[in-house]
């Protein structure tokens, strides 16, 4: 031992002496003891001899320079030093630290000793990522709180809201930490506060760790240094860093162990890693150690770069500086810098000096000398802690020392040592991630640590405090984004100054700045971090400065000429950006701006967010107009203003006008926003076609969900702010010529737009009315409270949808920020849901598609508050405002409400809050009057482009109107406005309601020459003023008016320009010339327009009578309307009549007139008043040629459509007729009605329909039809078990599965018994197989010639496009009713099987007939000539043996034999039969021809097997039928061959294969007589077997009573029929062989305690025979076409054995029935028994308890199940994802389960690979030959694996809520929901996966 030390020690300590040095002898002698005498020499007072010795030591075990010359050199510098490979020395350092810390004892022991001294009030369990934890929102107080699941399962959180969660980033457990939640959630072991009574740490414990960890984590900080190389520019260098920490990995696993100890090692190490002197005397190096001079050198050079201006930097900047410059600079240590962002005043002027040379270039550097010198600064370190951390971000945060730095933050001390130490390096971290390559790794790899450090807000308020944790993260955002800025090309291309991020960089394209913002988003959600930073202007300034960055960004410039040719996805980055970057940290501040006492903060932000706007503006050089044909949807500095201002107003009372800007500022906040909505509709009306759809990508985003509160609502809010402060008119005439419809309002028939394709015009107009409409009836930010807005958000999403659960949390928008008090899930919520919506539990339609729970909108929701325009604006697809009105549409059908087509509601607002009152003057100006009276007479008069919608929301503007005018007005005015009051304008005032009523007579209007209002003769007395002159000169758009005799023009774009220009200039003087627009000149090319003249229109209505016109014409009758209010004068009274609420347009008309006639009695009087004029008929309208074109079109495009409808009526009642006649037919042959006559009997032939010729016929031997089939291995047969007592899927190590009940196994067991003793051939004629592999037959019934399937197969093998099934493997769908499907099956030509001329019942003895079958068996089938047919049966043949594997068909001894085919043929009969019997539900009670037999292929199934089977004679020698019919003489013949193995006796065959080998034997089709025969003389050899099992199962008294009672009764006259008698004959004769006489324990367990009455055995043999019994008579059924009666189960035995011709007919008598009586002996019964019985004796005089086993046949097998589940979803989970696999003793990545055996296997696992198949197919294969049902236990789902393709099948664990939860995403408890779970198992029974789920694919053997 003492050399080994010693020469370990040499190879370790070979430092710069050539000779290595010898260890002093005390220390080589044992480690142990080297340690305890270490430890003695230090426990003394003076300790320095015993710490200059340990330092010796340590000096010498810990030398770094070894193995890294390994690391850098490869292997050979390791080989030549001799430590045995590179690990060897690290092994023996190791040792040696573990031997020291332990002084000398064990390091177990110490291990447990330092454990008990452990104050474990904190979990602190560390996880990585894909860990399964908990986050519970009741307990938490950060946001960010999380549980591992010992802790979670360990505390009770029952009724809270809580989910499970797999880590994305990693984290660690808050149990126990009272910061980050309450302690009512704390799980039992972190509850108590046991820092009391723990003892204190003993010193000389833990005296050791104080000395040797300082030098084993200097030995760890060294290697880190020697193995860091900085990467060369073009080469990364990840090999070499994992190389080197793959060679630490033992020690930093070492370290992380200690942090396991618990809290008494943790405080040894914080001690440890935070010591500044222990760490200067280490590493300073100044030593003579050369070798630490040199790591000390590398760590100098590493440290270099540190800072983030670097070298690179400054040549963008131009200076021409030498690198060395860097060193210069004023190094200062972080943690005492004071430098706080003072030089940011001045920052103004240097950003735009600094700007302005950048003109040229494309990237873009802002100057760099505002920003805090010390954040930029190189680090300077001062402990362990701040260099390992350094290293730890230089090598890319590896996970092990993520987990140890992140293991000791339980240590308290240790917490905010390290986060101080994180602030300081996050600067560093920030520049490492941005050059990192693998910064999605390394990106959660920091939140991990970040998240665990920031969720503190004590923590997090100190650091703010002490290190400007604040300033260090504005000052890293803003520098992080630096790097990637480009020129704006917004408004001003050429002379633009400001700069935006590009979106196409990697670092917005990968979301790098992710963990910065997450951080900062964290921080701000701490009050008193956010309040600093609310407070400190600096800061503000320098945040606007970034978010600036983001407005504008992503501009999009239409495309005019050709589309595209690469569609950019930069969108994705800029929403992302937005969202992420400016929103969230938004929220983050509005959340604490709640109170009154918050408004300086209000005062404070909108300040320098006006003040970066106005910035913004000069930088992009904004006059007035925006650029045309371009748009960005990013507008944060808009968005910050509006979400500022609305929170002011609604929480902090602040009046509103003090935070808003001049007129004329407001007047170009309003243009950005405005341009979207605008942009909105052009992109809906395909005028950004060109762009690609990424355009309409970013329309879909900007309202989305999780956008829309954060981008559209601020929008629309800053919209309503302005339009409520700004002139109406102008804010009016904005908004249509943003929309470009200005040129469509005139009263002229024809018109020209020059900047608007008439195709689009109505959905432009459309547009912008609906634009209005939001705008003035929207009040999201106007006074509604959150509960209300909850509310309306979930009824508009209720309405266009029934939503799930979790779909409708998805889809209200809630505040993104989460700490902002809307948290999904909460008691508001759930209430507001409760009150609105109905819930609808989950339905299954069997075969259907699996729905989910849904919640659908109560009745009084569609009644009250069901919201178009809230509809409209939330909607992302415009097909969901149709849903919507459709489901509208619906319930008023359904209630009775309405009949017709109703319009959308109005629905009545909230008030406004007081501060936006401005808003409703929108309403009542003379402009949006002059726009609604001209778009009501364009309707009337039926001017094109007009639609049912622009009618909608002109009514509902007018109705707005009416609403919300506040001046009642004054009856005085009670003469209509004469000439001399109004002689200048359209209308007299701004009131709406007196505007209605203003009859307007003469308009003048500027029309194309071609218009038919030329040819009118004008009026002398008109003219046209200057402006309308200089107005039309510059641009075609006029609207224009004449009253009484004087015409003046109006124009909106005028009136617009006035309004701006005065505001602007404010002087008179100067605001008469109208201002032309620069940008005029690119909408209409000079000399492009046709000449415009001057019409003038009398016009003589006002809008009351233009209403009431229209009502007519809705209503289609003349003087429809009549005033409600004459009838009833109760109706002025109370106005809110129901029956106005609902209804179509008219209604509307209605409901208007009623309220202005209710607003002022002039409008009353007139309303009558134009209802006594009978009104005239509408002038007929002049129809131009264009026009008529246009009609034509319509009324032809009607016809078609007729046409089509009736087209399609007619189709779909042809296919309903061929469905009902191809479904509820019994077979396909029976369409043919046949008439038979006595005479002669007529054999009729079936006839077939091919589905793909469409052809009629029979089906011949040269063109065969065929039946269109199903091929499939089953192993359902196999499943079927014994016991009653479901199976349970295991949930526990105890509890497991074997399969040794199932019937498969059983079945398996009996053969390989037989095979042990008897001959080969005649086992596999005992018995059949197929239980498990056994091939299935099934079809849709449809047939089709053989030929038009091969070419059918033909057209799909050349189309490409398959639809997920192989035509390679003969895989098709049916072409009628596309059911899968891989075969065809001939069918025999020949008669219909239910006008069979041999049905006809014999009067031939039973002697002839079995005479006959004998004979007909021994005829050889010879194979009939090579006919199509006989092909066809070949083929098929072939098909069915390949469906299953070869070791489910060959079961012996010899392979190949032909005993095998014919075993494996009959036992596919057998496999139909009994799988159709379970079907069925394993009796035959229900009879009838169940739906099986509709669709049932059993017919020609049999005729191929029996053409098979008659190739194959059996030697007349061997065939059972002898032994069954006839008495052999010469018994003992048999046992003369001893050597050769006997063949089976009789009574060991299975009597159902007898029954089918009989029957497939005979030549077909088979005589009903000769059926019976066999089936009277198998019903003996049945009764028989059920007698012997009987009198085995009974013991020794009971044997020999029943000997004695049934002898006396021997000679009764129907002996042969009594089973008394029976069993006392076949007692007495086995008595003779050995088979009673072993009594041993083993049969005591056989026998039923029960006392055999004689009631119990009539029961026991009637069991024992009922399976035989039913399978006989479903095989008559099929063959003979009879129905099968239905019965009592009680009564099923006689019912069946009558129908199947046992009991003679006239048996029918009172007393009880006896199974006996159905026997039918063909011989003498006792002789045949006994001949039977011998055989029996023979075989049990050797194998006595075979014999036994052999004659006790389990025949009652209960039907297959699927393993039961439990019933919380959660006991599975835990179970089986942590569960190893037991092949390859991993945890398996994706773990599933098989349902019906419950073996646990790997999902996609490359570990449990066998022979290129993965092992969920390979399982798929043994188990269910080839069907596999597995549950996948990470996900909740299940997957059918069929074949060779899969299919996810979705999932038996539901929600609360009736919902799914795919991969556990929300992580909710799922309970079984045993509904679909019997789907599940039905769909799996009655083999019907392939037809019932769509969704396949092919696995490729790789699931």
């Amino acid at each position: 031992m003492a050399a080994a030390a010693a020469a370990a020690a040499a190879a370790v300590g070979g430092s710069q002496s050539p000779q290595p040095e010898v260890p002093a002898p005390g220390l080589a002698l044992d480690k142990a003891a080297t340690a305890a005498h270490l430890k003695a020499a230090l426990s003394r007072p003076d300790n320095r001899a015993g710490a200059e010795e340990l330092q010796a030591l340590l000096e010498r075990v810990l030398s770094a320079e070894r193995p890294l010359a390994a690391a850098a050199d490869g292997e050979e510098a390791a080989a030549a030093s001799g430590g045995g490979g590179p690990g060897a020395a690290e092994e023996e350092a190791l040792e040696w630290c573990k031997c020291l810390l332990a002084g000398g004892g064990g390091y177990d022991e110490f291990c447990a000793a330092v454990r008990a001294y452990d104050p474990a009030a904190l979990c602190g369990l560390v996880w990585t990522a894909n860990f399964v934890a908990y986050r519970c929102r009741t307990c938490g107080i950060s946001p960010c709180m999380s549980l591992c699941a010992e802790c979670f399962h360990q505390g009770d959180h029952t009724g809270h809201d809580f989910n499970m969660f797999r880590s994305q980033a990693g984290g660690a457990c808050d149990c126990g930490d009272s910061n980050v939640m309450r302690e009512s959630g704390f799980c039992k072991r972190h509850q108590i506060k046991s820092s009391s009574n723990i003892p204190c740490v003993p010193k000389d414990l833990l005296m050791m760790s104080e000395f040797v960890l300082p030098r084993f984590i200097f030995c760890l900080i060294q290697y880190l240094r020697e193995g860091y190389n900085e990467p060369a520019a073009d080469v990364p260098s990840e090999k070499d860093l994992n190389k080197v920490l793959q060679l630490l990995e033992p020690q930093i696993s070492f370290l992380e162990d200690l942090t396991k100890m618990g809290g008494a090692m943790r405080s040894v190490l914080t001690q440890v890693l935070t010591n500044q002197q222990n760490y200067k005397d280490l590493t300073s190096g100044l030593g003579e150690n050369a070798c630490a001079k040199k790591s000390h050198e590398k760590y100098l050079i590493a440290l270099k770069s540190s800072g983030l201006t670097y070298p690179e930097d400054k040549l963008v900047y131009g200076i021409q500086e030498s690198s060395a410059g860097t060193s210069t600079l004023a190094v200062q240590g972080f943690a005492g810098a004071t430098g706080t962002l003072g030089q940011l005043d001045s920052s103004d002027e240097e950003d735009q000096d600094g700007s302005q040379g950048l003109g040229k270039r494309k990237r873009v550097k802002l100057s760099s000398n505002t920003k805090d010198q010390s954040i930029m600064d190189v680090l300077k370190h001062k402990s362990f802690l701040e260099e390992l951390l350094f290293w730890t971000i230089k090598y890319e945060f590896p996970q092990k020392m993520v987990t140890f730095l992140l293991n000791m933050l339980p240590d308290q001390e240790y917490k905010v040592a390290f986060t101080k130490t994180f602030v300081q390096h996050y600067a560093f971290i920030m520049k490492t991630l941005k050059k990192s390559h693998e910064s999605d790794t390394m990106s959660n790899r920091i939140v991990h640590i970040s998240v665990q450090l920031f969720s503190n807000e004590e923590l997090a308020r100190q650091v703010t405090e002490e290190c400007q944790l604040l300033d260090i993260m504005v000052t890293v955002l803003l520098y992080m984004m630096e790097s990637c800025l480009i020129k704006s090309e917004l408004q001003d291309e050429e002379n633009s100054l400001h700069v935006v991020v590009n979106c196409g960089e990697a670092l917005l394209k990968n979301n790098t700045y992710w963990p910065l913002v997450s951080d900062f988003i964290n921080i701000l959600s701490h009050q008193s971090v956010a309040k600093r930073f609310l407070e400190d202007h600096g800061l503000l300034v320098t945040w606007m400065n970034f978010v600036s960055f983001f407005q504008g960004m992503n501009l999009n410039k239409r495309e005019l000429n050709e589309h595209v040719e690469f569609e950019s996805q930069t969108y994705y980055a800029a929403f992302a950006a937005e969202l992420e970057a400016c929103a969230q940290p938004m929220w983050g501040l509005l959340s604490h701006c709640k109170v009154r006492e918050t408004q300086e903060y209000t005062r404070n932000v909108v300040r320098y967010c006006l003040e970066a706007l106005q910035d913004w503006f000069d930088a992009i050089n904004f006059v007035d107009e925006p650029a045309p044909n371009q748009v960005t949807f990013h507008l944060p500095l808009h968005r910050y203003y509006a979400m500022f201002l609305s929170k002011a107003v609604k929480c902090q009372e602040l009046d509103l006008d003090s935070v808003l800007p001049d007129q004329e500022m407001l007047m170009k906040l309003m243009i950005h926003p405005l341009q979207i909505q605008a942009s909105l509709a052009e992109i809906h009306s395909n005028m950004w076609v060109r762009n690609g759809l990424q355009i309409k990508g970013q329309a879909m985003t900007y309202v989305q969900s999780h956008f829309c509160n954060s981008m559209i609502d601020p929008d629309i809010y800053l919209l309503q702010v302005c339009a409520s402060r700004l002139d109406p008119d102008y804010f009016i005439s904005s908004v249509f010529e943003r929309f470009k419809v200005v040129d469509l309002l005139t009263m002229a028939s024809q018109h020209q737009n020059t900047v608007l394709d008439a195709e689009h015009e109505r959905s432009m107009l459309e547009g912008a009315l609906t634009f209005l409409v939001i705008l003035l009836s929207l009040r999201l930010h106007l006074g509604m409270s959150d509960d209300e807005i909850l509310r309306a958000e979930m009824v508009a999403q209720l309405c266009m949808n029934d939503r799930t659960h979790s779909s409708l949390l998805d889809l209200i928008p809630e505040n993104p920020n989460p700490k902002s008090g809307i948290i999904p899930g909460s008691y508001s919520f759930e209430s507001v849901l409760s009150a609105v919506a109905d819930f609808k539990a989950p339905v299954f339609e069997p075969g259907g598609s699996m729905q989910q729970g849904m919640y659908t909108p109560k009745a009084e929701v569609w009644d009250h508050e069901f919201d178009p325009v809230m509809v409209i604006l939330r909607t992302v697809y415009r097909r969901d405002v149709q849903s919507a009105m459709d489901r509208y549409t619906a319930f008023l059908k359904q209630s009775g409400k309405f009949p017709g087509n109703p319009w959308p509601p109005y629905k009545k607002r909230t008030p406004l809050h007081p501060s936006y009152k401005g808003l409703m003057r929108l309403l009542h100006c003379k402009t949006l009057h002059i726009v609604l009276f001209t778009l009501l007479y364009k309707i009337l008069m039926d001017h094109q482009n007009l639609s049912e919608h622009v009618l909608c929301m002109v009514l509902y503007l007018i109705e707005l109107g009416l609403e919300n005018s506040d001046e009642e007005e004054s009856d005085e005015e009670a003469s209509v406005c004469g000439p001399e009051r109004c002689h200048d304008s359209w209308f007299p005032g701004s009131n709406l309601v007196s505007n209605m009523r203003h009859f307007i007579n003469y308009v003048r209007v500027r029309v194309p020459e071609t218009a038919p209002e030329v040819k009118k003769d004008s009026p002398a007395s008109t003219s046209s003023d200057s402006l309308g002159s200089l107005q039309s000169s510059r641009r075609p758009k006029v609207l224009q008016r004449e009253n009484s005799g004087t015409a003046q023009v109006f124009s909106l774009v005028a009136e617009r320009r006035k309004k701006f220009q005065e505001i602007i200039n404010r002087s008179s003087s100067e605001a008469n010339q109208v201002v032309r627009p620069k940008t005029s000149n690119k909408w209409s090319a000079p000399g492009s327009a046709p000449q415009l003249t001057t019409a003038i229109l009398e016009i003589k209505e006002s809008i009351l009578s233009l209403l009431i016109k229209l009502h007519h014409k809705l209503s289609g009758k003349q003087n429809s309307y009549y005033p409600p209010w004459l009838d009833d004068i109760e109706i002025l009274i109370q106005p809110e009549i129901p029956k106005y609420s609902h209804g179509d347009g008219i209604t509307a008309v209605e409901r208007i007139l009623l309220k202005a006639a209710l607003q002022s009695k002039m409008n009353k009087r007139i309303i009558e008043e134009i209802c006594r004029k009978v009104t005239p008929p509408v002038p007929p309208k002049k129809v131009t040629a264009a026009e008529k074109k246009t009609l034509d079109k319509e009324e032809r495009r009607q016809k078609a459509r007729e046409r089509q409808q009736k087209l399609l009526a007619e189709f779909a009642s042809r296919q309903k007729s061929f469905m009902e006649t191809a479904m509820d037919v019994d077979s396909p042959e029976s369409d043919i009605p046949m008439e038979i006559t006595t005479a002669e009997p007529q054999v009729s032939e079936a006839v077939y329909d091919c589905v793909i010729c469409g052809q009629s016929g029979p089906s011949s031997e040269d063109r065969p039809t065929g039946l269109v089939v199903l091929l499939q291995a089953s192993s359902v047969l196999g499943q079927c078990r014994d016991n009653i007592e479901p199976k349970k899927l295991p949930i526990t190590e105890e509890e497991q599965i074997y399969p040794w009940d199932t019937c498969a196994a059983v079945h398996d067991v009996r053969l390989s018994l037989l095979q042990r003793y008897f001959k080969d051939s005649s086992c596999l004629l005992a018995v059949s197989i197929g239980w498990e592999g056994g091939v299935y037959v099934q079809t849709c019934g449809h047939t089709l010639h053989i030929d038009c399937h091969k070419s059918y197969m033909e057209s799909l093998r050349n189309d490409q496009v398959l639809q997920g099934f192989s035509v390679d493997k003969g895989e098709f769908t049916c072409p009628l009713c596309r059911q899968f499907a891989n075969s065809v099956l001939p069918c025999y030509p020949g008669s219909n099987v239910e006008n069979n001329p041999w049905q006809r019942p014999s009067s031939k003895s039973i002697q002839d007939l079995i005479k006959e079958v004998e004979e007909l068996q021994g005829r050889p089938g010879a194979f009939p000539s090579e006919t199509n047919l006989s092909k066809e049966m070949e083929s098929v043949m072939k098909d069915i043996k390949n469906t299953t594997q070869k070791k489910y068909r060959d079961y012996s001894k010899t392979p190949g034999s032909p005993d095998n085919d014919f075993l494996f043929m009959y036992s596919v009969a057998r496999t139909n039969l009994e799988l159709e019997l379970i079907h069925r539900g394993g009796n035959l009670c229900s009879g009838g021809a169940s739906t099986a037999g509709k669709r049932s292929c059993l017919n020609q199934l049999f005729h191929v097997l029996a053409l098979h089977m008659r190739l194959y004679s059996i030697d007349s020698e061997y065939n059972p039928w002898r032994k069954l019919t006839q008495l052999v003489e010469e018994m003992n013949s048999q046992l003369g061959n001893e050597e050769q193995q006997p063949e089976v006796p009789i009574l060991y065959h299975d009597v159902t294969s007898l029954l089918l080998i009989q029957i497939l034997m005979m030549p077909q089709p088979l005589r009903k007589d000769h059926f019976t025969c066999i089936v009277k003389v198998l019903f003996t050899l049945l009764y028989t077997q059920a007698l012997v099992a009987l009198s085995v199962k009974c013991n020794e008294e009971d044997r020999s009573a029943w000997k004695h009672t049934g002898a006396l009764k021997k000679n009764i006259c129907d002996a042969e029929k009594s089973y008394e008698v029976l069993l006392s004959f076949v007692i007495s004769e086995l008595s003779k062989g050995k088979l009673y006489h072993e009594e041993g324990t083993q049969e005591c367990a056989m026998v039923s305690p029960v006392a055999w009455s004689s009631e119990s055995m009539e029961k026991y043999l009637q069991d024992f025979c009922l399976p035989f019994l039913r399978i006989t008579s479903l095989l008559q059924h099929h063959l003979f076409g009879e129905d099968l009666p239905s019965c009592q189960e009680e009564e099923e035995f006689s019912v069946l054995s009558s129908c199947l011709g046992l009991l003679p007919t006239f048996y029918q008598t009172e007393h009880p029935f006896i199974s006996a009586s159905c026997l039918d002996w063909p011989v003498p019964a006792f002789d045949i028994i006994s001949q039977w019985c011998f055989e029996i004796n023979s075989f049990t005089e050797r194998h006595a308890e075979q014999g036994k086993a052999l004659l006790i046949q389990e025949s009652r097998w209960k039907l297959p199940h699927l393993l039961q589940l439990p019933e919380n979803y959660n006991t599975i989970f835990q179970y089986y994802h942590r569960k190893t696999c037991s092949v390859c003793t991993k945890v398996p990545k994706d773990p599933a389960v098989c349902l019906v055996c419950g073996t646990f296997v790997c999902l996609k696992g490359l570990c449990c690979k066998q022979q290129s198949y993965c092992e969920c197919v390979l399982h798929s294969q043994n188990c269910g030959a080839g069907t596999g049902i597995f549950l996948l236990i990470n996900a909740s789902v299940i997957i059918i694996i069929r074949g060779h393709r899969f299919c996810l099948w979705g999932s038996v664990y539901l929600d609360a809520h009736g919902e799914e939860d795919r991969d556990l995403r929300r992580g909710k408890p799922l309970y079984i929901c045993k509904e679909r779970y019997k789907v599940l198992e039905q769909q799996w029974i009655s083999h019907t996966f392939d037809h019932i789920n769509k969704r396949w694919g092919p696995h490729y053997n790789g699931l």
